[in-house]
């Protein structure tokens, strides 16, 4: 769902990282079967053989679209005269052929691509996933009607989870989809019980310890506090465990807390590490097999909590502690205190400020806010069934055996993560209106919060904003294993609008005629990519079909094409009541990421990442600035119609 660093460069690297790693730590071809569904009968999954397969778009529709898409990323005519004749001699000679192989690659799997996605997006990506990949939420207050301490909040979420978990585990999740039909569920199987591994050869995969025919009613947390490992039996005799059990009945969480009064070696800090070089420390770890216990029962629990220190206020700084977690006197304590391989991961702080923290690469977003809204939904009704009940286990700690190599792991992953968090700048800004404003308009949400980042950014940049594309993810999950597509929101209809807003000569009227063909263009264009016609993904499989022995097309190499897909602006959009923060790390260097919120009927929430040299704040303020401007010539149209 959100965008990850992934450019064409990369992707070279990457196809071509798994020729150079030393055999360690390899996958098995078949990893990815071992997740299951859920027992027989599952309503969670109960569409997903009549789902159909991701088409592969007719390659003129494609070629006539890309051209679309360039003129506006083109700097000059010369530009994209020569690009658009590439186009047309890829169209009369090579792409014929790569369409055919990829026709024939789709009859012959369930989703043409799905490989090339999850290596070339995610598994093959070897920078560290913290700002690069991972993703965070962050939640509203404690319900006031429950018991007001951390490790009460940790309790709380640890028992609406495990429910979550057993509901989808006895197939009751109720499938999400449109009025036009369900959505695919399948990447629900990665959400619990299962951990994404280093692999020493380039190429990294998620190993799943869930058991076919679970009811839901077993299974284990782990809980991190000063970065040390405690297991929690989550349930007992065939039940979840209560809330009550969970925070201080037996002393559960509260027994953390307590047994905690030092920092124990950091091993977490590995995972944040560069791929390789974390799959490296993960073979130095694993050698023993008390550490190997211990990080099978962090791959095989259902989810982490961490217990963070610390006490955030501010939006920016519950952001940021969340993004990359908090750093202290030389230490990234935060990311000590993680996991940053588990798919899913609670942080509770001091203050009892709590939030959530992703692994992306085979489950997006979209699951992760349904699991969150659930449980913090549940949790925020009276009638949530808190359950009773008393354990008689204590929680396990597990202390690692930690080498002089690994030891001396540890200081390099702090030194590696430190330069990355210092790396980093984060912005948030809430506008005075909202949704029902918007609409009142008779826009569409989206496209209005889309339009303020394009006019934002074209008047923080002067000149020399069309350095590179937009892009937004559209769902694809209509299809059997769908996922995303890339809606190219920078189009020609975009441009003339937002060169409107600051032209003299331009009147109100024209703008808002200008502004009305931008968002119809960006809605088109969204509904195209929701139905598996978008362009990057259906070009991404034509370029993976060449045989080494085959010249690349000149198309591939062209610097307007190149440039229409360097993400400048990584864009996403999920809505929860429950979540005041969220946000990932830009896409490349030069570049911002933004998340943004429409679903309020009283504001747009928007969070911007960049590295520290990036304008960030005269960003947020061209942001805050564009949404006011774009309000103003709405309200004054409106005006003038009244007059009338």
């Amino acid at each position: 769902m959100f965008p990850t660093r992934r450019s064409n460069s990369f992707l070279r690297k990457f196809f071509d990282s798994a020729r150079m790693q030393p055999a360690r730590q390899r996958r098995n071809a078949h990893w990815k079967t071992s997740a299951p569904t859920a027992l027989p009968g599952s309503e969670t999954f109960a569409a997903q053989s009549t789902l159909p397969k991701l088409p592969v778009p007719a390659l003129e529709a494609t070629l006539a679209r890309l051209k679309e898409s360039l003129k506006p990323i083109a700097w000059n005519e010369a530009e994209y005269h020569a690009v658009v004749s590439k186009i047309d001699e890829f169209g009369a000679e090579t792409g014929p052929l790569l369409q055919e192989r990829l026709l024939r690659r789709q009859a012959e799997t369930d989703h043409w691509l799905e490989r090339w996605w999850d290596d070339g997006a995610y598994l093959g990506y070897r920078d560290s996933l913290v700002v690069n990949v991972s993703y965070y939420y962050g939640f509203d207050d404690h319900p006031s009607h429950l018991h007001q301490t951390p490790a009460a909040r940790a309790a709380a979420l640890a028992r609406g989870a495990m429910l979550f978990r057993k509901k989808l585990k006895q197939g009751k999740v109720t499938p999400e989809g449109t009025k036009e039909g369900p959505f695919c569920m399948d990447t629900y199987r990665w959400m619990f019980d299962c951990c994404r591994i280093p692999g020493s050869d380039g190429l990294d995969w998620s190993k799943s310890f869930a058991v076919e025919g679970d009811t839901g009613d077993s299974g284990h947390i782990v809980v991190m506090r000063k970065n040390r490992v405690w297991k929690i039996d989550a349930a007992v005799n065939g039940r979840i465990l209560s809330t009550d059990e969970f925070e201080r009945q037996i002393f559960q969480i509260e027994h953390i807390y307590k047994n905690s009064t030092h920092l124990s070696p950091g091993v977490g800090i590995l995972t944040a590490s560069n791929r390789d070089v974390w799959a490296k420390d993960y073979s130095e770890l694993a050698n023993s097999e008390h550490n190997s216990n211990i990080l099978e029962t962090i791959h095989s629990s259902a989810f982490i909590i961490c217990l963070e220190e610390g006490a955030p206020l501010s939006p920016e700084q519950k952001s940021c502690v969340l993004w990359h977690g908090h750093f202290y006197n030389g230490q990234a304590i935060g990311l000590q205190n993680r996991w940053v391989d588990k798919p899913c991961q609670f942080m509770v702080y001091d203050n009892m400020y709590a939030g959530f923290m992703g692994e992306h690469s085979i489950m997006d977003g979209t699951p992760t806010v349904r699991l969150c809204d659930e449980v913090l939904d549940a949790l925020a009704s009276p009638s949530f069934d808190h359950g009773s009940g008393l354990s008689h286990s204590l929680p396990i700690p597990l202390d690692w055996e930690v080498s002089p190599t690994t030891a001396q792991a540890i200081v390099t992953a702090n030194a590696a993560a430190l330069d990355l968090i210092n790396s980093q700048v984060l912005s948030y800004h809430l506008t005075s209106y909202g949704k029902d404003e918007i609409k009142r308009f008779g826009v569409s949400p989206d496209s209005w919060a889309q339009m303020i980042i394009q006019l934002a950014y074209r008047r923080m940049m002067g000149n020399e904003y069309r350095k590179g594309g937009t892009y937004e993810a559209a769902t694809t999950r209509k299809f059997y294993k769908g996922r995303t597509e890339a809606i190219r929101v920078v189009t020609s209809e975009s441009d003339a609008w937002v060169e409107s807003m600051d032209d003299p000569h331009t009147n109100n009227v024209n703008r808002k005629e200008l502004f009305d063909l931008a968002t119809k263009k960006h809605i088109s264009l969204a509904k195209l990519c929701g139905t598996g016609q978008g362009i990057d993904r259906h070009l991404l499989g034509l370029k993976k079909l060449l045989a080494e022995s085959e010249e690349a097309p000149a198309l591939f190499s062209d610097p307007v094409f190149a440039r229409s897909s360097y993400w400048i602006l990584s864009t996403s959009a999920i809505f929860s009541k429950h979540f005041n923060e969220y946000g990932w790390g830009e896409v490349v260097p030069d570049g911002f990421g933004v998340a943004y919120m429409t679903g309020h009927n009283d504001r747009l929430q928007y969070t911007v990442t960049s590295r520290k040299e990036m304008p960030n704040s005269k960003f947020i303020a061209e942001i805050a600035s564009a949404a006011r401007d774009l309000y103003k010539l709405h309200i004054n149209i409106d005006a003038s119609k009244s007059k009338l």
